[in-house]
C-alpha cells in the first residue's frame, strides 16, 4: 500500500531454485521465540508484513505482542509461512544496496476461510488490537454484505465473507464470551478509515441484532512494497544462506500515523517511529493526494509513453513536470506547513526514482474507479470552487479516460464505466463515475475532452 497501494494478499510465488545445501528458515534457527497472540490481522500480504508487522517487530515490547494473521482468500502464503514458523526476511531495498532482517512478529498464519480460528482468537481475553489491510474496494457494501447479514441473523457464528461481516462476527463472539473492547485499526488508503469501518460494522451489527464494543482508530500508512517476483528468494538465499519461501521487499521509507484509543493496550509503536496525533486528516490527505495521486497520474499518463514502473515514469521529464504540476495544485489545499510539504515532495521524488523498487504502473492503474475519488476529487472540487481549471487534475482524469479506452496498461476495474463512443460523451461519463455532480460542469467536461484528445 504503499499500499502499494499495496495488495491485501501476496499472489502465489514459486521461489527460484536454491543450492541443495541451503537450509530452510525456522523460528528456532533464525527468529526469536513466538510472542503470545494479542493482535489479529486481516489481509496477510506483503504490505502488512513490511509495515504493521515490521513496526511491531521494532517495538521494544515486541516479545509481548504476537500477531495471528489471516489472508483474505489465499492459502498459498499461509502454507509457505507455516513451513518456516511464521518468520520471514524483509529486504529493505535502497538505491545503493539491500539490507536483510528477519521478522518474527507473526506468531500464527491462517487462511481466511478458517472462520472457527478467527472467532477463537476474538474470544481470548488478552486480545487487544485488530489491524486490517484489505484495500479500498473491500469497504464497499453490496450483495455480499446482505448475504452476511442474513447469515448472521440466522447464526451469529456462521461463516461470513466481507470485512464488515468478519469484524461484526468477531466482536459479537467476543462480547458473548465476556471480553472487553478492542481497538480496530484499518490501514488502507481511505480517508477517515476508522470512521468508515465503525459505520460499516455498527450498521451491520444493528441490522443483525448483535451487540459489539470497540474503539476505531484512523490511520495513515506508507511504505512502497512491490509485489514479490521470482528473484527475491534467490537474492535472500545468496545473501543470508537461508531458504526463505516468503520474503518481502520494501523501500527504506516507512510512516505510520494513528489517531484513536486503544482500550486494551498496544505495542509501543511510537518507539519504532509511529506517530500518535489528535487528527490524522492532514497526513491522510498529504499521502492520498501527493503519493497515491502521483502514482495514479504516472500510471495513466506514463504507461502510454512506454514506461512500466514508477521509476521509469518519473525519470521522463514530461511525466515529472506533470507530477510537479499536480503536486502544486494539491499542496494549496493541504493543512500542513509549507516547509514540511516541500520536504515531503522532495522525499517522494527520491522514493519514486529508486530504480531498485519495481513498482509497476499496471498494478497501480487497477481499480481507478475506486481509487481516483479519494486521490483527485478533493483537490478538483477545491480548485473548481475557486474558479480554476486545475491542469494537473484534468490531465489525470483525461489520462484515466484514455486508459479506459485502451491506451496504456490493460484495464482491470470491475466498476469502470463504458467509455466507447464520442470523446466528449466519454469525458462526461468518467466524470459522472467519479462524482455525478461533475457531469453538469460543461467547462470541466470540455477541458477533459480537449486533454484526452491530445493524449489520443
Amino acid at each position: 500500500m504503499t499500499p502499494p497501494t499495496t495488495p491485501p494478499m501476496t499472489p502465489p510465488m514459486t521461489p527460484p531454485m536454491t543450492p541443495p545445501m541451503t537450509p530452510p528458515m525456522t523460528r528456532a534457527a533464525d527468529g526469536r521465540p513466538a510472542a503470545p497472540v494479542r493482535m489479529l490481522h486481516l489481509g496477510l500480504g506483503g504490505f502488512f508484513r513490511a509495515h504493521q508487522a515490521w513496526y511491531t517487530e521494532h517495538a521494544p515490547d515486541a516479545a509481548r505482542w504476537g500477531i495471528a494473521a489471516f489472508t483474505g482468500r489465499s492459502t498459498d502464503l499461509v502454507a509457505r509461512l507455516a513451513a518456516q514458523d511464521g518468520v520471514y526476511t524483509l529486504v529493505t531495498r535502497g538505491g545503493d544496496g539491500d539490507a536483510f532482517e528477519v521478522i518474527s512478529s507473526v506468531t500464527a498464519a491462517h487462511p481466511g476461510s478458517d472462520h472457527g480460528a478467527w472467532l477463537a482468537y476474538w474470544r481470548r481475553p488478552e486480545l487487544a488490537v485488530v489491524t486490517l489491510t484489505v484495500t479500498e474496494a473491500a469497504y464497499s457494501t453490496g450483495d455480499d454484505v446482505r448475504a452476511d447479514l442474513l447469515a448472521l441473523r440466522a447464526d451469529p457464528e456462521a461463516p461470513v465473507g466481507t470485512v464488515a461481516g468478519r469484524l461484526t462476527a468477531g466482536l459479537a463472539a467476543r462480547r458473548r464470551a465476556g471480553g472487553g473492547p478492542v481497538a480496530i485499526v484499518p490501514c488502507d488508503n481511505l480517508p477517515g478509515n476508522g470512521e468508515v469501518t465503525a459505520r460499516l460494522v455498527e450498521e451491520l451489527a444493528d441490522a443483525a441484532g448483535l451487540r459489539t464494543s470497540a474503539s476505531y482508530v484512523t490511520t495513515m500508512v506508507d511504505r512502497i512494497t512491490p509485489y514479490p517476483d521470482g528473484e527475491d528468494a534467490g537474492v535472500v538465499a545468496a545473501a543470508t544462506g537461508r531458504a526463505d519461501a516468503a520474503p518481502v521487499v520494501a523501500e527504506p521509507f516507512a510512516e505510520w500515523v494513528l489517531c484513536g484509543d486503544f482500550p486494551a493496550g498496544r505495542p509501543r509503536w511510537e518507539d519504532a517511529g509511529a506517530r500518535f496525533v489528535p487528527d490524522a486528516t492532514p497526513y491522510e490527505e498529504r499521502k492520498l493526494w501527493l503519493l497515491n495521486g502521483g502514482h495514479s497520474l504516472l500510471a495513466y499518463a506514463g504507461a502510454p509513453r512506454g514506461h512500466a514502473t514508477v521509476a521509469e515514469a518519473v525519470a521522463d521529464p514530461a511525466c515529472r513536470a506533470w507530477l510537479e504540476q499536480w503536486w502544486a495544485e494539491a499542496a494549496r489545499h493541504l493543512d500542513l506547513p509549507g516547509p514540511e510539504l516541500a520536504a515531503y515532495r522532495a522525499a517522494l521524488l527520491d522514493r519514486f526514482a529508486n530504480p531498485r523498487i519495481r513498482h509497476t504502473l499496471a498494478k497501480i492503474a487497477e481499480d481507478g474507479s475506486r481509487k481516483l475519488p479519494v486521490r483527485v476529487l478533493p483537490v478538483l472540487r477545491a480548485e473548481r470552487r475557486r474558479g480554476a481549471l486545475p491542469a494537473g487534475a484534468v490531465r489525470m482524469i483525461a489520462a484515466w479516460l484514455r486508459h479506459l479506452r485502451g491506451g496504456g496498461a490493460p484495464v482491470r476495474d470491475a466498476a469502470a464505466p463504458s467509455v466507447a463512443g464520442p470523446l466528449r460523451e466519454a469525458a462526461r461519463t468518467v466524470l459522472a463515475c467519479l462524482d455525478p455532480a461533475l457531469a453538469h460542469d460543461a467547462e470541466l467536461i470540455d477541458a477533459v475532452t480537449a486533454r484526452a484528445a491530445e493524449l489520443e
